[in-house]
């Protein structure tokens, strides 16, 4: 063992240093590979579940909040309430025109539910098989008001919202089996045949638009026997407006039922998912915890093992003029390094876990600061804990005792 003097022995110069610690708790290691690192497998599965559950969280939320950040905050929805019999309530055909003339209202569009109404890829698909999409009206600028865009195609405009003309949600396109617009691709609504002009990508706001059929209002009303009502309205405010729209939003809807109005902002209830999305973590960081656990039993057991079959070495070490503290430090170094290898191999591993799953979902790779320093940081508290132990056992031997085994 190499000291601050170069000889072992010399009175008052057996102060290990950094270097010659190292060197010395890596040499218990490497003599025993397989079941170091079986040891250090424990420590390094708890990281890497506490390091891969934090960083998939917070790419996914960073990127949702990204996605909100993109579509804006101040888009509100009105929609159906229920009647005093408990039933659905009717908007007026009116409120869409009534709602656009509150201060601070930049945009309003609206849609309309066709009841009764199904719609098929083709008349041969048994009736039953409905995959509950529905068979809106829809006004002509709602994709950029409800805060989507058309993926395939385009939209109605005001000739094609006069005739039998569809545009399909990203839901109803899937389900129907349509991945791209053809010329003349028709769809079976309500007994009659109806063409496909365009497929919307999904709309983060306003999923119940993925599900559906959308045609033009006058069109709903010709061949589909709408009514006329609108079932939900799309406004955008001006973004210092927001609250004092919403709070006007009811009476102006609806003045003489405003109670029978639901008004909604959906960027609070996207926000408000990604916290609750957020609270599962708890489980997930919970098994991690387990992990380490019985990664610390691990560790402290091959420890205990290592001090009883290296009695000789301390008895010959102890005999030539290491100190207690010494033995003391480098079996607990030993753990220490254990651990910190199975920490450093966790965060590796969640690192590269994060990255493929986030590229693969279109999501920025997110991996907070706090989870791999506080996963490096749980491994080195384990490997101190659950070396202290051994390590005092070790230093108790005495030179005659260890030196009983040789």
């Amino acid at each position: 063992m190499t000291t601050t003097s170069g000889r072992l022995g010399a009175p008052g110069l057996t102060r290990l240093r950094p270097s010659d610690l190292a060197g010395l708790a890596s040499i218990g290691l490497r003599t025993r590979k397989l079941r170091a690192g079986l040891s250090a497998l424990g420590i390094a599965i708890g990281v890497a579940a506490i390091v891969a559950v934090l960083g998939l969280a917070a790419s996914a939320k960073a990127a949702l909040l990204a996605e909100i950040a993109k579509l804006g905050t101040n888009l509100l929805t009105v929609s159906n309430g229920q009647d005093f019999s408990g039933g659905v309530a009717e908007l007026p055909v009116a409120a869409p025109g009534m709602i656009g003339r509150l201060p601070g209202v930049t945009a309003v569009q609206a849609t309309g539910a066709v009841s009764g109404v199904d719609a098929y890829k083709s008349p041969l698909i048994p009736p039953i098989q409905t995959n509950a999409l529905s068979v809106d009206a829809t006004t002509l600028g709602l994709p950029a008001v409800a805060g989507t865009s058309v993926a395939q195609g385009r939209f109605l405009n005001a000739a094609t919202d006069r005739e039998p003309v569809a545009v399909l949600g990203a839901t109803t396109a899937r389900l129907m089996g349509i991945d791209r617009i053809r010329p003349g691709m028709r769809i079976w609504v309500d007994g009659q045949w109806f063409y496909v002009t365009g497929i919307l990508n999904p709309a983060i706001y306003a999923s119940e638009i993925d599900s559906a059929v959308l045609v033009g209002f006058p069109a709903a009303k010709k061949y589909l026997h709408f009514d006329g009502h609108p079932s939900q309205i799309y406004l955008r405010a001006s973004d210092g407006r927001v609250r004092a729209v919403d709070a006007l939003l009811g009476a102006q809807a609806n003045p003489e039922n405003p109670s029978q109005v639901d008004v909604s902002r959906p960027s609070d209830a996207l926000t408000a998912r990604a916290d609750a999305e957020g609270a599962l973590d708890t489980l997930f960081l919970g098994l991690g915890a387990v992990a380490l656990l019985v990664g610390a039993i691990g560790v402290a057991n091959i420890m205990v093992i290592s001090v009883l079959e290296r009695r000789s070495e301390i008895g010959l070490r102890r005999t030539l003029g290491a100190t207690r503290g010494q033995i003391r430090v480098q079996f607990l170094a030993e753990a220490i390094l254990l651990s910190l290898a199975g920490g450093a191999a966790g965060v590796s591993a969640a690192a590269a876990a994060v990255a493929i799953y986030a590229r693969g979902h279109g999501e920025a790779v997110t991996i907070p600061p706090q989870a791999w320093a506080g996963g490096l940081a749980a491994a080195l508290i384990i490997g101190a804990l659950a070396g202290l132990l051994p390590a005092i056992r070790a230093a108790r031997l005495s030179p005659t005792q260890a030196l009983w085994t040789v």
